[in-house]
């Protein structure tokens, strides 16, 4: 890894606190000790996101719930993905819904991982966990 690359950010945009907890658990149990900036609505994160402070912060890597309670994962995913900027950011949306039209609008859009938040606490942990190794070895383009 060259001495200039910045280690990556990781943007996590959702609402439901105990999924946030357990989002970085499973994500530090994978060995991922990245930082982990949290925010619980769209409105803060996108705030974050397009400020002098996200892009000194070095590349950025999004988890991104659908469900918000001011704007939905989907606005904010449009927003992401036309941001010059940002747009080379790796989204990865979580979310309880599998509906296929709306995946398929997140795939559209240009996020990168979908992955459905199933009831079961355990296919959930284990998920993140895949997901957690997944942002380990991944190269994050720096903007």
């Amino acid at each position: 890894m060259p001495n200039n690359q910045r280690p990556v950010v990781i943007v996590m945009i959702e609402d439901d606190g105990g999924h946030a907890r357990l989002i970085e658990k499973n994500v530090r149990r994978a060995g991922v000790n990245n930082e982990i900036r949290h925010f619980v609505d769209g409105t803060s994160a996108l705030a974050f996101l397009q400020s002098s402070e996200a892009s000194a912060a070095g590349p950025l890597l999004i988890l991104l719930d659908l469900n918000l309670p001011d704007m939905t994962g989907i606005d904010i995913l449009g927003v992401i993905k036309k941001h010059e900027r940002l747009k080379r950011a790796p989204v990865v949306v979580l979310t309880t819904t599998d509906d296929k039209v709306e995946i398929q609008r997140c795939y559209d859009l240009g996020c990168n991982v979908y992955i459905t938040k199933p009831v079961d606490y355990d296919t959930f942990a284990t998920a993140i966990r895949q997901l957690g190794l997944f942002i380990s070895v991944m190269q994050v383009p720096d903007a």
